[in-house]
């Protein structure tokens, strides 16, 4: 599964992909007069597109830009396009449309036929709906789901302009916090003063000239980097190739062997699943009780190891034994002497720590990081060289320089009126719960009365865990679920009224790549006309800001294509636009230092000048805010705390089910695309299994098995391997829904498994790598897997009586509660510091916190100095209190 470019275009240059003869040309291909090139940029990387009299009928990846283009790329772009899935008309579910106002038969979603409508009927429900949840029930109760923006590379994300349209008729209850960092988000801040898992890591030429360990824990970069959350260019490949030339050993830490560790030649270590706090607990109490800790390090740069260190040696009043090598052997399956034997590693080399957002995606999901960041503090890494911690190696190009320039922004968001907020992993609780209380980061929130859910870029119903609670808590609570989509993804399947929004291929747009190097502007142009009735998300806002009366506060008297120039003026390209606009990309130099640069260098070079943005300025061993709080599942120090779920407390027959992001998509994009079908079996996600279960079970390699729970099951197809340890199996997340007629997932959408069981109630982040499951040979698989085609489609001559809605009316009336006149700072914050993933509120962090996180937010915001202290200015107003 990872084919070098070259060997990839030898094989597949030139040649059909599926969908209606559309090819892969060669990167020196000449075309004819007749033949139009047009640039374009995904999260899968930058292309040209080649049309011919309009039509699409192939792409060309840029030799100059993209050492490592992937078949996503090269195959699921195109095939995508004009797959069946794609949501050609406005559907209605037959139910919803025949009675909007009354008994909508929620049950029936998923199951009965869509009806297709006209633009003006769909959106007229969609606003009579909003207004009505509103009327009946206030802002709160109308619930966006939209977050994250991963559906496309551009600026004018879908999320962020449902955020700006519902802003201004009083707003709506939103998410916080994410899915991919949730629990590190929260913690890490108070522990090292930074989110971490968004953060700049120091510079690839750094690691290759001073690191002798690398130590990947969990942490896959050479697959996960095939995409990025702006525009992919795959500049890291080659430097992970210099990196490991350059005589750098890579030791992989993990259940299963990784596309990085084949391709490092990684030393494979074993581990249980969700111990990793255990092993590295052990190895601070090693080196403490064989003195190859480093005290001097310790007084300078942390405070709380008298508090930490109790606990280390059995002396804690939790009266756990001490964390010796044996002790972890019985928790991680590690042997005691190989614990010692890297310990011993670790200590004495110039040592890397990568950690994997996968390890803080599990119950006591915060502990994991800290240990890491404990041992490595002890050992006297973090700030030097080639040494230290990083968590976000595998994301967005982790490892390039970074430019420090402005990258391209949209329009902003603006101020959300309405308060009602829910941590985006817990949707269904919040369903379940209304008004229930619930404690993130020390402060207590309440569930909002969630009665409709409109849903824009993203996929709710596949990303939410416990999928089958999602679907029940839907059925007794929602009244109207929008999702607008291109595609017939399951949150489309699960929807009462289906919008059709444009690929990216269909519409204007601009980006930046990498996502943390931010050294490219890139032109997104739009290559073929709509599909079917598709419109693309701005159009869509903006009709119903018409229907609402605001549709000049949502527009602004801006196109979208002023948007574009907009952005690429407020850039620090150089190059004219048209210039821009013509090549598709412009480029912007990156500093000399920037390839120097050392993550948390300039604390470890003067801590007292450069202090981190702690409470105490320094890296904590003992926190005393998580003391103060009171959490019941985060103690104050890194701590071992037995998941839910894992093999240490498994029946017998279960295996420990692991769900990491996917080879060929991201999250559940791409799909339905060709290039799934390289790694499908029997057209069904695979499960990756050892040769020992699988030889216990009676399985074999291209079978199929049920993967099974409390909670749900899922059919797969087998790989057996010997890359994954005996009692753990790995499914990839991301495969859309389909329930067979026994209520089983005929396609492996692996969320049907995973618990909703919050991480900590410090952080409420996912635990979806903390599951346990049964699986056997499936004797009894239903027909072929249907995710993938489309539902069945009706047609109906009656239509909806707008006028008599008076929608511009009752939305008066809503926006209301809206309130005008942002400061400077405020429109900034809100327009530009997104932090990659979701718009943060001001009161999600202490003034300290906020310091530190906007070292790296700000100049991937590309804000000037004057810009920075605006910003700054309106957080330190509006930050919670210490």
């Amino acid at each position: 599964m990872t084919l070098s470019r070259r060997a990839f275009l030898k094989s597949t240059a030139a040649i059909a992909v599926a969908s209606g003869g559309l090819k892969l040309f060669g990167v020196n291909e000449v075309f004819a007069s007749d033949t139009v090139l047009i640039p374009h940029a995904t999260h899968y990387g930058p292309f040209t597109a080649v049309v011919k009299n309009g039509v699409l009928i192939g792409v060309q990846p840029l030799k100059d830009f993209d050492p490592m283009p992937t078949q996503m790329l090269l195959e699921g772009v195109l095939s995508r396009t004009y797959h069946p899935t794609r949501v050609q008309y406005p559907m209605v579910r037959r139910s919803y449309l025949a009675n909007p106002r009354g008994d909508t038969k929620p049950h029936l979603r998923g199951k009965e036929p869509f009806v297709r409508v006209s633009w003006e009927d769909a959106l007229a429900l969609v606003a009579d709906a909003s207004l009505r949840t509103i009327e009946e029930h206030g802002n709160d109760a109308l619930f966006s789901s939209s977050y994250g923006g991963w559906s496309h590379a551009g600026v004018l994300r879908p999320q962020v302009l449902q955020g700006r349209l519902f802003g201004l008729i009083g707003g709506h209850s939103v998410t916080t916090g994410d899915y991919s960092g949730g629990a590190s988000q929260i913690s890490l801040p108070h522990i090292i003063g930074d989110m971490e898992v968004y953060s700049t890591q120091t510079a690839w030429e750094v690691i290759r000239d001073n690191t002798e360990v690398f130590v990947l824990v969990g942490c896959d970069p050479w697959k996960n980097n095939r995409i990025e959350y702006t525009v992919a260019d795959h500049q890291m490949y080659p430097r992970w190739e210099a990196i490991r030339d350059a005589g750098v050993k890579f030791i992989a830490i993990d259940p299963q062997r990784t596309t990085t560790a084949h391709a490092m030649k990684a030393e494979w270590v074993k581990i249980i699943p969700n111990t990793d706090t255990a092993l590295f607990l052990a190895m601070c109490s090693h080196v403490y009780t064989s003195g190859k800790y480093d005290q001097a390090y310790l007084d300078k740069y942390t405070v709380g190891f008298d508090r930490f260190l109790p606990y280390l040696l059995g002396k804690d009043a939790d009266g756990t034994p001490p964390k010796t090598p044996e002790w972890a052997e019985r928790i991680t399956g590690i042997p005691a002497a190989k614990i010692v034997e890297m310990a011993d590693l670790f200590a004495s080399k110039r040592t890397q720590f990568a950690g994997a957002w996968s390890l803080q995606r599990a119950h006591h999901g915060e502990m994991s990081h800290w240990a890491i960041i404990a041992f490595a503090a002890m050992t006297g890494k973090i700030g030097k060289p080639g040494e230290g911690v990083g968590f976000s190696w595998h994301y967005g190009g982790g490892g390039m320089p970074v430019s420090g320039k402005r990258s391209a922004v949209g329009i902003a968001q603006g101020r959300n009126p309405a308060k009602g907020r829910c941590p985006a992993s817990r949707i269904s609780e919040m369903l379940l719960n209304p008004g229930k209380p619930y404690t993130r980061d020390g402060a207590t929130f309440n569930y909002p009365d969630v009665h409709m859910i409109y849903n824009a870029g993203n996929n709710f119903v596949h990303h939410q865990q416990n999928t089958n609670e999602l679907i029940e808590a839907m059925a007794k609570k929602v009244h109207t679920v929008v999702n607008q989509d291109p595609w017939w993804c399951a949150s489309s399947r699960y929807a009462d009224i289906v919008l059709p929004a444009t690929t990216t291929l269909e519409r204007n747009d601009i980006s930046s790549g990498g996502t943390y190097a931010n050294d490219k502007i890139w032109a997104m142009r739009q290559v073929i006309q709509p599909y079917g009735e598709s419109l693309d998300d701005f159009e869509i806002f903006r009709r119903l800001g018409e229907l609402f009366g605001v549709e000049y506060g949502f527009t602004e008297g801006l196109t979208v294509f002023d948007i574009v120039k907009n952005s690429y003026a407020n850039t620090d390209a150089t190059i004219p636009f048209e210039e821009f606009w013509e090549t598709g990309v412009a480029e912007m130099a990156v500093p000399d230092a920037a390839r120097r640069w050392v993550r948390h260098g300039d604390f470890y070079t003067d801590p007292e000048k450069n202090p981190l943005h702690t409470a105490t300025g320094k890296i904590g061993l003992y926190i005393e805010a998580f003391e103060r709080f009171g959490t019941k599942e985060c103690p104050p120090i890194p701590k071992y705390l037995e998941p839910a779920e894992f093999l240490g407390n498994a029946r017998p027959g279960q295996v420990h089910v692991v769900s990491p992001h996917p080879f060929m998509r991201v999250h559940s994009q791409m799909a339905n695309a060709e290039c799934a079908k390289h790694l499908n079996i029997q057209g069904r996600e695979f499960a990756l299994i050892s040769e020992e279960d699988a030889r216990e079970r009676g399985v074999k390699d291209g079978e199929l098995i049920e993967v099974y729970n409390d909670r749900g099951a899922v059919i797969v197809g087998a790989r057996v391997s010997p890359d994954i340890m005996k009692g753990v199996i790995s499914i990839y997340e991301g495969a859309w829904l389909s329930k067979d007629s026994k209520g089983r997932c005929n396609s492996g959408a692996i969320n049907v498994l995973t618990t909703s069981v919050a991480a900590s109630d410090l952080s409420q982040a996912t635990s979806a790598n903390t599951c346990l499951a049964y699986f056997r040979k499936c004797t009894d698989a239903e027909g072929p897997n249907r995710a993938y085609e489309p539902p069945v489609v009706e047609t109906t001559a009656a239509r909806i009586d707008a006028a008599a809605l008076k929608l511009t009316d009752r939305a008066h009336e809503a926006k209301a509660a809206s309130t005008a006149g942002m400061t400077p700072g405020e429109q900034l914050f809100y327009q530009r510091c997104t932090l990659c993933h979701v718009p943060r509120e001001p009161a999600d962090f202490t003034v300290k916190q906020w310091h530190g996180i906007t070292e790296s937010m700000f100049p991937r915001a590309g804000l000037t100095d004057e810009e920075r202290a605006l910003v700054l200015d309106f957080l330190e107003k509006n930050a919670k209190p210490m």
